[in-house]
């Protein structure tokens, strides 16, 4: 048996233990490439489109460095000149200052260091905190301007900028309107622009705002037969995106509730709002680290880890790096992935030594644990195939 087919047997197993152990949740998505080793290794479904959660953060980051590389800002720039006043009004901690924004930089932004409120995961000063809202008012879409109101609101701001790390999804909805301000392009417009088509991302979309091409292109061929078998004229197709089950997303949990369907998870947008499959992760992932998308040294800064997020995590620009001797020290000798993960268990990791690409969809915020089990586990894999290639030669 060589290396890769060794590989693909084992992970397997490693994967129907995992999903009996699931239950209803049922399969988990996973989804391997290490072409070095011959390895290209499904699990799951292959063409599902689910909810990436903050995995979404990487495109944004990237984003903002393909604005940085043509000249549009610098990372040191401040968000005060970028936005409006009256959108960063009261979500930064001022003390009096003339600049609203309290000389917050998007580096600042883009790290986590800008001092602003958490708006999905962060305590509120009155009301209910974001998640209670998405099972309390299912029917509500939240629009980038409600959310930024969220914070403004019911949220005090965590320190001044660059003080200290405190992980925002508001400070990446801030991201989203600077990248729309300074191109007058809508967000979604810019990530299909820039990332989607480009390199082919024909199953992916920013949900409740745009169409994955390949649904465009389903629409596009209904409405033409329908106009070659009547001799009236057939209505435009809508491809207009109202709810969440017209994309076909897998089923996702918050805690022991299902909601992929609801309208109200329309509240991360810049901050996590994309929808996808596992291959066309990987496009991304092996496209952003081949340097089709952004510049080696682009890479390099938002890669930086410059702070810990958790105890195995460090966190960068948009980026994390995995170090998993931080969750045991007998794992020291693991490679360091980088990537993102989001609150559903979604993980999206390039591993530089066996250069290899990693999406993992466990689809609830209760399977964080049992993700990172197989992330390990596929890292371990990778580990023995590289050995058994060597062997071989």
């Amino acid at each position: 048996m060589d290396a890769a087919t060794e590989f693909s047997t084992r992970l397997d197993r490693h994967l129907a233990r995992v999903t009996a152990r699931r239950g209803i949740l049922g399969a988990p998505q996973v989804a391997v490439s290490a072409p070095g080793l011959g390895i290209d290794h499904r699990f799951g479904e292959r063409a599902g489109r689910f909810h990436v959660a903050s995995i979404g953060k990487h495109f944004t980051a990237t984003l903002v460095m393909q604005a940085v590389e043509a000249g549009a800002f610098t990372p040191e720039t401040p968000v005060s000149a970028l936005l409006p006043r009256d959108e960063l009004e009261g979500l930064f901690e001022t003390e009096g200052h003339a600049d609203v924004a309290a000389g917050a930089t998007v580096h600042d932004l883009l790290t986590h260091t800008a001092g602003v409120a958490d708006y999905f995961e962060g305590p509120v000063t009155s009301g209910r905190p974001m998640q209670e809202l998405v099972l309390a008012e299912p029917d509500r879409f939240w629009t980038p301007v409600d959310l930024l109101d969220f914070s403004r609101r019911h949220q005090r701001p965590v320190g001044r900028p660059g003080e200290r790390f405190a992980y925002s999804d508001t400070g990446y909805i801030l991201l989203g309107r600077v990248l729309e301000e300074i191109t007058r392009r809508a967000f979604h417009e810019l990530l299909h622009e820039r990332i989607l088509t480009p390199l082919g991302m024909r199953d992916t979309a920013l949900l409740f705002y745009s169409v994955p091409a390949n649904d465009l292109a389903a629409a596009a061929a209904a409405a033409s037969a329908a106009l070659s078998t009547s001799t009236m004229t057939a209505p435009a197709a809508d491809l207009t995106v109202s709810t969440a089950a017209a994309l076909r997303i897998a089923p996702f949990r918050l805690g022991r509730h299902e909601v992929s369907t609801l309208r109200s998870v329309s509240c991360d947008w810049a901050g996590g709002g994309i929808v996808s499959t596992p291959d066309d992760l990987l496009t991304f992932s092996a496209a952003l680290h081949r340097g089709e998308l952004i510049t080696p040294a682009s890479l390099a800064f938002l890669a930086e880890p410059r702070n810990r997020f958790r105890s195995g995590i460090r966190y960068g620009a948009g980026t994390m790096e995995v170090r998993f001797e931080g969750f045991m020290p007998l794992l020291r000798r693991m490679p360091r992935p980088v990537g993102h993960i989001g609150i559903l268990a979604t993980h999206l990791f390039h591993d530089p030594v066996h250069d290899a690409d990693i999406v993992l969809n466990f689809a609830s915020t209760r399977e964080m644990v049992r993700s990172f089990r197989t992330l390990i586990t596929i890292e371990q894999e990778l580990q023995r195939a590289q050995r058994a290639s060597r062997a071989s030669r």
